[in-house]
């Protein structure tokens, strides 16, 4: 059968082949000499049947796309996904993401669109890592397929069927501080960097957020903290300054620092990064002797709140958790003199 001009082609190649069917288009026309016409192709692909050939054929006349991008091996397409996810994430996040892309080299020069699950899946469980960093490349192949669907390089998200590995379930549940905790670390104010970690428990930050308060997102004198990461709900909310703290933050606050936690030699442009904090945070639990991780100051603050029973929707308001009420969500609004009332339930 003859296909129409400008369809394509499909033809068998020489030598023994596993796919020996080739289909291929005109891309473009070369001037040889200046008179003779040299026909240039892209191929779409090569198939085990002359039917699978014809029918990727038709496929692309049918809906046509890039062939630049249906070329892309899965390290071109981590690259291009990077670049624009890692702007919208903080570099204590984007270590996670590169730590897991590690561990996929099998499939770094595999065309994006040859892969299929039994690729995804042998990669994870050949992966010589832990649990957290498996879903994490679990993670990442669902967020760089669907990136790939978005910009048409794909035509099925194979990352959704990866059903034999399964997210890892925390190995270790948060253990809020003791009272007896608390108030050894009130009792212990001028080990460095104890009055930060106070500041989490009664303030509710993520680790993250703590550690990039900037000085100027610090009112003072209507006792207000504005800052948050990760989630919408979580982002550019305002924090009452619990009385408890408001000594801690006016002894921290220094307008020329950009920001509020420095470095321990105190000088401008030393930022206390997420790194650097769990670095100060364990030799402050080792120094005391608690089992804590940096997470469990949040989850001491919302510990503390459900127990004096601070209304749901300041609790999340604060923490920056999403409130899913919809008459609440769009109808209520909390004053911030709610916000502070609230949070001074906690004693």
């Amino acid at each position: 059968m003859r296909l129409p001009n400008g369809f394509g082609s499909v033809h068998k190649v020489s030598g023994k082949r596993r796919k020996p069917w080739r289909a291929r288009i005109t891309s473009s026309w070369e001037v040889v000499d200046d008179e003779k016409l040299f026909q240039k192709y892209e191929v779409l692909g090569y198939f085990a049947t002359r039917q699978d050939a014809l029918n990727a054929l038709v496929n692309y006349n049918e809906n046509p796309y890039e062939l630049s991008t249906n070329k892309m091996t899965f390290e071109e397409v981590y690259e291009k996904w990077s670049a624009e996810h890692f702007q919208k994430i903080v570099p204590s996040a984007a270590r996670t993401w590169k730590s897991a892309f590690k561990y996929c080299k099998p499939l770094y020069g595999m065309r994006m669109r040859d892969l299929r699950v039994n690729h995804l899946e042998d990669t994870i469980k050949s992966a010589k890592t832990g649990d957290p960093t498996k879903g994490r490349m679990k993670s990442l192949f669902n967020l760089m397929f669907r990136y790939a669907m978005k910009h048409e390089m794909i035509n099925k998200n194979y990352a959704e069927l990866c059903d034999s590995i399964k997210r890892p379930k925390p190995k270790k549940d948060n253990v809020p501080f003791s009272k007896e905790e608390i108030q050894t670390l009130w009792d212990n104010l001028s080990y460095p960097f104890v009055d930060m970690v106070i500041i989490g428990i009664y303030s509710g930050w993520r680790p993250q957020e703590l550690a990039t308060l900037k000085s100027s997102d610090i009112d003072i004198e209507n006792k207000t903290m504005l800052g948050g990461l990760k989630t919408d709900a979580g982002k550019n909310r305002i924090v009452p300054i619990h009385s408890k703290i408001l000594p801690l933050i006016e002894k921290r606050y220094n307008p020329k620092y950009e920001f509020l936690f420095n470095d321990e030699d105190g000088q401008q442009g030393t930022t206390m990064t997420y790194d650097k904090y769990r670095g100060r945070f364990n030799k402050i639990t080792s120094k005391f002797g608690f089992v804590h991780r940096p997470h469990e100051t949040r989850h001491t603050f919302i510990t503390m709140a459900k127990e004096v029973q601070i209304n749901d929707y300041v609790l999340k308001l604060i923490v920056g958790h999403a409130i899913e009420d919809v008459t609440e969500k769009i109808y209520t609004h909390r004053t911030m003199d709610q916000l502070k009332n609230e949070i001074e339930k906690i004693k």
